[in-house]
């Protein structure tokens, strides 16, 4: 560059000299000699503009190529000498040197996002408002792609002591772990917000507990209950006794048949423990949802039970049969919701959500459930009616649990109920 600094300094004196030159000849009326030195003062000016010309014109393409991120151009010296030679190959390394780091860059931003995408924790990146700026694949799976923090989330992520949160989706109650990490880049405030579902291990966890309880229950009551039926049928089958009268035998025999009676109920309350406990693995298979809703329609033919069957062909990969019970009992269970209504109406819908899941609604407009009772009604033997047994909706629920799907209620006392039933993509 100092040689270029010196040209440019020789260009510039040759013009002075030819300035001062032209105007002495001029002078003195020496038009020939005026002539050639204006000549060459032109040429002079033209090739240093030329010259500085050519190399603006390299610095506006370096600048182009910067801005609009084009980094495969290769500069070539604009006229031919050592020091425009020795510039192009500088500015060439230069860009070179520059696209190797951001094609490193790159190469490690799409390693990092890639490897966040493949875990199943949710992540998201927050600005302080809660406008979402960037998330995994996770997170658009469980939250759908959102631009904005939920309620919950904004408030957990801003307090950061909160470490389980509810978030209502799509339809769908998660149960979330949560993390919040703080952090300021370029001035602004930022946060990364880590999510993890830990509903289905909850209820895994729940489910568990129960079936060890029952198994514990069956195996005591069985042991407890067997011999007591086997010495009522023996002392029923003896007939009367010759040493006892008519009326001692009928005292002994009414005893004997309570005794058969109530065992007989204790082990029908010990085979409900047993349905619960006792519940195959689904075999899954591809079920039309037209199909399946008009089978269901033939079971349920009542005008005010309404199947809302989708306009596209849908499928489920589901165990028929016991999605199916889980329906029946969902359905039994709104038409007696139903039954001092006077307009009854029952619905079934099924929609595709943003995150690929399928969610079916079975609602009515009956009685509802009591609030106090509300998280309550999954619980096993938990009953409302006189009658019931209470196992019918703890099966509904371990069903869904088994198909890696979730169910869930709402209900407003007086104004009927909706049970949200989650199937995964």
């Amino acid at each position: 560059m100092k040689r270029y600094a010196i040209r440019v300094f020789l260009h510039i004196l040759f013009i002075m000299l030819l300035s001062i030159g032209s105007c002495l000849l001029f002078q003195k009326q020496l038009w020939f000699s005026t002539t050639i030195c204006i000549l060459l003062l032109i040429t002079t000016g033209v090739h240093l503009y030329r010259m500085q010309f050519k190399q603006i014109n390299l610095l506006r393409r370096l600048t182009d190529g910067l801005r609009y991120n084009d980094m495969t151009q290769a500069f070539h010296p604009p006229f031919k000498n050592k020091i425009m030679n020795e510039w192009t190959e500088e500015l060439s390394e230069s860009l070179k040197d520059f696209r190797g780091k951001l094609l490193a860059e790159e190469i490690k931003h799409q390693y990092y996002e890639n490897l966040l995408n493949k875990v199943d924790t949710a992540v998201l990146v927050a600005d302080r408002s809660g406008h979402v700026e960037w998330m995994n694949q996770a997170a658009v799976t469980h939250l759908g792609q959102i631009s904005q923090l939920p309620e919950a989330l904004l408030i957990a992520s801003a307090t950061n002591n909160i470490p389980i949160i509810r978030i209502e989706q799509n339809s769908t109650v998660l149960e979330m772990a949560i993390s919040c990490t703080k952090f300021a880049t370029q001035g602004k405030e930022q946060q990364i917000i880590s999510l993890k579902n830990i509903h289905s291990v909850l209820e895994r966890n729940e489910m568990e507990a129960w079936q060890k309880l029952i198994r514990v229950l069956t195996h005591e009551i069985m042991n407890s209950i067997t011999p007591i039926i086997s010495l009522s049928e023996t002392l029923s089958e003896r007939g009367i006794p010759e040493q006892l009268g008519e009326k001692e035998y009928s005292i002994i025999l009414q005893a004997m048949q309570t005794i058969h009676r109530r065992s007989k109920g204790l082990l029908e309350f010990v085979e409900n423990y047993r349905r619960l406990t006792r519940i195959p693995a689904p075999v899954r298979t591809k079920v039309s949802i037209a199909e399946l809703f008009m089978d269901l329609k033939k079971l349920f033919p009542e005008e005010y039970i309404h199947f809302e069957t989708p306009l596209s062909e849908l499928n489920l990969y589901i165990d028929r049969a016991q999605i199916e019970q889980v329906l029946i009992n969902l359905l039994k269970n709104a038409r007696e919701a139903c039954g001092k209504q006077a307009d009854k109406n029952i619905r079934i819908t099924i929609i595709t959500s943003p995150a690929n899941n399928k969610i079916m609604t079975v609602s009515d407009n009956g009685e509802g459930i009591l609030p106090d009772v509300l998280d309550k009604i999954f619980v096993p033997f938990f009953s409302t009616k006189t009658t019931g047994s209470g196992i019918g909706l703890s099966l509904c629920k371990q069903i869904m649990t088994l198909h890696e799907g979730s169910i869930n209620v709402k209900s407003e006392s007086g104004k009927g109920s909706r049970f949200i039933l989650t199937f995964p993509k």
